[in-house]
């Protein structure tokens, strides 16, 4: 077939390269100790403009053993910017993709070979030299994780009653050549462990590493149960993902991904797993989890490790799950709840790791009715999204923290529009129970929701900040005197929220033209006794 889409991981690559987005970094480094705590000063250290994606060329572990795979981070949302370029548009199109995408989804076409079976490792070959400790995974929180963790690992598995797939990203501790864990449970994918438990047989799944960005985001989405990633990744690229059978199990994969790891997952035992850094911004619960005992591995010749970058807010994890998921909540509000007041969702991946814990939605002309239904299905969408759901005016810059607070304060009344729903899963948030001991049964751990219903109950007076003309005159001033370049922030000028008067605007047009001795004058004789 012919693409317009990128054909394969490589592709990609080279775009962020051509976009001066990718720095190659050839001298030695330990992914045990250097490689992802160099990646994170860019998160605690530089403006989300300054990011970029790491390729690292010449990769050691603690014991100075060489790998001959390099290691990429940041290359799928590093930054938005990044991320835009994975959907091969601008920034500002990624919300029209998302919602075309959700409405038009393209179904895989299967293939006879790939790429990313270009070698092939099973039976003995992995417990000699070629198994999972042949890729060189990085120690993502060096001094707290317990082992290398898999993190852009795109685990595939398909319901086994209907046959649909889930594509979702999930953590992965390497264990063993042929051994890892798994913490999904609580997502999609323990659906369909849990029925593979009921009928007493194993969950055969795959880990597809270094896959097309448009498998990658619709992966870290968080989609309805039984809506096929693999069709909404389709969907994003606009032609179908090419896909390949398994050699060891039945499954379809990625054909031009860079690794493909096979297995089968056991549901008559688990085993521990963790801890590991996680995106509330602490250290993820020690858990009791099941494992995949891998039955291949196959990849490409000259093949690359991808990871993403997570834990403590902001990262790479946190962009690229809180993108593609608010589009979908976006979707879910207005086109599947029909409520065409919402205009738009925010989901604040710096105060809430994925998005998780913070959810703002954009509303026109909203009714009270049209604001609680949408914070009611916002908080009910699924698993732990969102404990904090705040619905606001469409003036209000529903991405900038300081402007959502400014709505609250000013927006909500306590005693009226604020309520708590019950029911939530908790996901990973350390306040939903204390660390130790083994973690809470999925089925019977619950959270709840802060719903706060921000947007303005009557018209309100002008915001008080100069009228847009005397705003952009002064601009145009300030450049003619080259100070710092300007940022405008929103909102940077006034406008009527309907409550002034005709008088009011005759008045303020008196003052300007300077004449505002008539409005004094005009005052004495509005005078009352008192």
């Amino acid at each position: 077939m012919t693409h317009k889409y990128y054909r394969d991981f490589r592709q990609h690559l080279s775009a962020l390269e051509e976009h001066e987005k990718l720095i190659r970094v050839k001298r030695r480094i330990d992914k045990d100790t250097e490689l992802m705590p160099l990646v994170r000063w860019q998160f605690r250290g530089l403006d989300e403009n300054q990011r970029k994606a790491f390729l690292f060329e010449n990769v050691v572990d603690a014991k100075g053993r060489q790998f001959t795979m390099p290691v990429t981070v940041g290359t799928l949302a590093a930054t938005t910017e990044i991320y835009a370029i994975g959907m091969m548009c601008a920034p500002e199109e990624i919300h029209e993709r998302w919602t075309k995408a959700q409405l038009n989804p393209v179904a895989p076409v299967k293939v006879s070979s790939g790429t990313a079976q270009e070698v092939v490792r099973q039976g003995q070959e992995l417990l000699s030299g070629h198994g999972l400790d042949m890729i060189p995974v990085p120690i993502s929180t060096p001094g707290f994780d317990n082992a290398p963790y898999l993190t852009s690992a795109n685990w595939i598995t398909k319901d086994p009653d209907t046959g649909i797939y889930n594509i979702g990203n999930y953590r992965s501790q390497i264990k063993a050549p042929d051994r890892a864990g798994g913490l999904f449970t609580s997502q999609h994918m323990g659906l369909h462990w849990r029925k593979c438990k009921a009928q007493k047989k194993p969950l055969e799944a795959a880990i597809a590493i270094g896959v097309i960005p448009s498998i990658a985001y619709a992966a870290t989405a968080k989609i309805p149960y039984d809506f096929d990633e693999y069709r909404l990744a389709g969907g994003l690229a606009g032609e179908p993902v090419e896909v390949v059978q398994c050699q060891t199990i039945d499954l379809y994969v990625p054909a031009t991904a860079e690794i493909v790891i096979e297995g089968s997952i056991p549901t008559d035992s688990i085993e521990p797993e963790g801890p590991f850094g996680e995106y509330p911004g602490y250290m993820g619960h020690r858990t009791t989890s099941p494992y995949l005992e891998v039955s291949c591995i196959t990849h490409r010749r000259d093949a690359i490790y991808t990871a993403l970058i997570s834990q403590f807010p902001p990262s790479e994890s946190s962009k690229i799950k809180h993108t593609g998921t608010e589009k979908i909540i976006y979707k879910y509000l207005r086109h599947d709840s029909g409520n065409g007041a919402v205009l738009d969702v925010a989901l604040h991946d710096e105060v809430s790791g994925s998005g998780h814990a913070y959810c703002v939605i954009k509303m026109r002309n909203a009714s009270k009715a049209d604001a609680w239904r949408a914070l009611n299905a916002s908080a009910g969408f699924t698993g732990a999204y969102a404990k904090v759901c705040v619905a606001v005016d469409e003036d209000v810059d529903i991405r900038d923290p300081a402007m959502v607070n400014w709505a609250i304060c000013f927006g909500a009344r306590p005693e009226e529009d604020i309520a708590i729903a019950k029911g939530k899963a908790p996901g990973l948030d350390p306040s939903a129970h204390p660390p130790g001991g083994e973690s809470l049964d999925v089925r019977m751990a619950s959270s709840g929701a802060l719903l706060i219903n921000a947007v303005r109950p009557w018209p309100y007076t002008p915001v008080s900040l100069p009228r847009r003309e005397f705003m952009e005159k002064a601009k145009v001033i300030w450049e003619e005197l080259k100070l710092p370049a300007l940022k405008p922030r929103l909102p940077w000028y006034g406008y009527s929220l309907g409550a002034w008067t005709k008088e009011d605007e005759e008045e303020a047009e008196l003052a300007v033209r300077g004449d505002y001795f008539v409005t004094g004058k005009k005052q004495t004789t509005q005078r009352k006794k008192e």
